[in-house]
């Protein structure tokens, strides 16, 4: 789409850094989804939603991601739907076209960090050094996915961080989980957290959508310990 064909303007990115404060904010957790069967994408969903994960982020690592996209856009218009492991501007614009309302990145490039300046969606790009964090500081980025947060320093990564870039926030993703929740969380740069752990792989081929709603409700009560 041009300029001239566009309606309104694009958001701007301090109008970009809300939203993903408010995605990220309202989520707290966002699961780390990749879908094997297409059968799985509304059950899965439902469970993780039960347990009181509706923000979710659906990655590209499978053939049904796409779908899975349009499907819970369409079918589930109450969640929050976002496409993970986007590598390039071909698949960002297949999630926008999709519905999807963020992208996530394992990591950046110039093509994927001026994808999401010309995007109407909010884009949370992945790093896991000061030099990548200032390649998208310097066209306006201002959060970041910590990917894969715990070998790349984990909470001391983060927290040393808040040194040159005091205005960056984070979502760590990549080894998180029940034992070290609170200390990513109880940084104040830290805004969210990605994790799988509420996806258990032999949960999901069984169909025991009763323990992935008793994983993710037992997650989300962290938070109010």
């Amino acid at each position: 789409m041009t300029t001239l064909e566009r309606q309104t303007p694009l958001p701007t990115m301090a109008e970009k850094i809300a939203r993903i404060d408010a995605i990220c904010g309202q989520a707290r957790i966002l699961p780390v989804i990749t879908i094997a069967r297409e059968a799985d994408i509304l059950p899965l969903a439902d469970a993780l939603a039960a347990g009181g994960i509706r923000t979710l982020e659906v990655t590209l690592r499978s053939a049904h991601g796409l779908k899975a996209i349009e499907v819970l856009r369409e079918q589930r218009p109450h969640l929050c739907v976002g496409a993970g492991t986007v590598l390039d501007r071909a698949q960002f614009d297949a999630v926008t076209a999709a519905g999807a309302q963020f992208v996530v990145t394992p990591g950046v490039t110039q093509e994927i960090l001026q994808a999401g300046v010309d995007s109407e969606i909010p884009l949370l790009p992945g790093i896991c050094t000061p030099s990548e964090i200032m390649m998208g500081y310097a066209m306006g980025y201002r959060r970041f996915k910590l990917f894969p947060a715990e070998i790349s320093g984990g909470v001391a990564a983060i927290k040393a961080f808040a040194g040159p870039f005091a205005d960056v926030r984070f979502c760590p993703t990549g080894g998180v989980k029940p034992s070290n929740l609170h200390s990513y969380m109880s940084l104040p740069n830290v805004m969210c957290v990605g994790g799988t752990w509420m996806l258990d792989s032999a949960w999901i081929s069984k169909g025991d959508w009763a323990a992935v709603e008793k994983c993710s409700a037992e997650a989300m009560a962290m938070f109010e310990e």
